[in-house]
């Protein structure tokens, strides 16, 4: 989170083992959708009938010890009862809702101070995804690693959980941070595009906090995670437009962490979509990574978390940048404006002759907590063909 880790006050450590998480509905209810979904194990591909990949991003679920653990700025009406298992349910209701193809943990998944062992709030945290049978990834934030895991083993203990699709690291060079990769996601099976990968998605560690210390505050996306990030993308255009069938454009990339970038600060309510209600809790230095995203060429969003109150999309120099707003009910929000989770929606192009072929829009929308499970703010983050790079938010 934003504001809560510097300066925002501690809950007491001494909390009850962690129970475990509530089980509101069948699983197999949500998994018998009906939809085509690629099995856990294989790659990620879009969907045959609709040409479609969803993705549901989490931000900010501060779990903790499941029922012992109490909600934060909640409404009176709501405060008994309400613990990290309410976190769970909202996970179960969106899930089942949207039935997406890739569920995306961006940071701050458990609240590490309040946790009494880290690896068994993680695995609670997480559990709904793993229940439901979906793939899904993860990043970590800056209060994953404040309980009993230190920040490598968070990630570690991430990348051995089950259906997970998070990696530690690239293989082979230095990189600062834990949990950098991408993922590559292929067209339709049976399609000229089957084996391409049209949508590539990149993740990155944004750190915790400054260990220089004459900079204070948050921590940043490091040099060596953006040359290795411009090289992954470099690679991945050349291979989706000069191996046959050629390509004129860039598959779309979108990329997700949990700290936001200075950048985010460019927007007013007049450019951007959904609410600001609390500053702007990057790192106090610019350390260039927006500006490598738009030197790509092929990053159309990105998407982060840490500030809870804040969930709006404004589009700067052709990048959507968008927060999904808080998730979890043990992190600090504001009493009555509901959690919330970003859903995604990336759709192909249809050819007259009926073949899918590269990405033609990716859209999105927020689910909130309430009594309907209300969707708001729809919008289109891009078009193909609406590629403008000018400076203007």
């Amino acid at each position: 989170m934003g504001g809560c880790g510097l300066g925002r006050g501690r809950r007491t450590a001494c909390l009850l083992l962690l129970l475990p998480p509530l089980l509101l509905f069948a699983v197999a209810d949500a998994a018998a959708s009906g939809k085509e979904k690629q099995g856990v194990s294989g790659k990620l591909r879009f969907r045959r009938e609709s040409g479609t990949f969803k993705v549901v991003q989490v931000a900010d679920m501060h779990y903790a010890d499941g029922r012992s653990t109490a909600c934060e700025d909640v409404l009176p009406s709501q405060v008994a009862g309400c613990t990290d298992l309410n976190t769970t349910a909202f996970l179960y209701r969106v899930f089942r809702a949207e039935d997406p193809d890739l569920v995306v943990f961006t940071g701050d998944n458990i609240y590490g101070a309040d946790s009494t062992d880290a690896a068994k709030s993680m695995d609670a945290a997480i559990a709904p995804a793993i229940d439901m049978k979906l793939p899904w990834a993860a990043v970590i934030g800056n209060h994953d690693q404040e309980g009993t895991l230190s920040r490598e083993g968070v990630m570690r203990h991430l990348v051995g959980m089950k259906n997970t699709l998070a990696s530690f690291n690239p293989e082979g060079i230095e990189i600062d941070g834990y949990g950098n990769y991408n993922l590559e996601v292929s067209g339709v099976e049976g399609t000229s595009m089957d084996e391409k990968s049209v949508l590539n998605l990149y993740f990155l560690d944004s750190g915790d906090y400054s260990t220089v210390p004459s900079i204070n505050g948050y921590g940043w996306i490091k040099a060596s995670q953006q040359v290795w990030f411009q090289q992954t993308s470099s690679s991945l255009q050349a291979k989706y437009m000069n191996k046959n069938p050629k390509q004129k454009e860039p598959a779309p990339g979108l990329v997700f962490f949990h700290i936001p970038l200075p950048e985010f600060s460019s927007f007013t309510a007049s450019n951007f979509t959904g609410v600001k209600q609390e500053g702007i809790s990057s790192a106090s230095i610019n350390s260039g990574f927006f500006a490598s995203m738009v030197e790509a060429g092929d990053v159309r969003a990105a998407f982060v978390g840490h500030d809870h109150i804040n969930d709006f999309c404004g589009k700067l120099s052709g990048i959507q940048l968008c927060y999904a707003g808080g998730f979890g009910y043990h992190a600090y929000g504001k009493a009555g404006w509901s959690r919330r989770a970003r859903v995604l929606s990336v759709q192909l192009e249809k050819t007259d002759s009926g073949e899918w072929r590269g990405v033609k829009s990716i859209k999105t929308w927020k689910r909130l907590d309430d009594k309907h499970l209300s969707t708001i703010d729809s919008e289109v983050l891009w078009n193909r063909g609406s590629n403008d790079r000018n400076g203007a938010p």
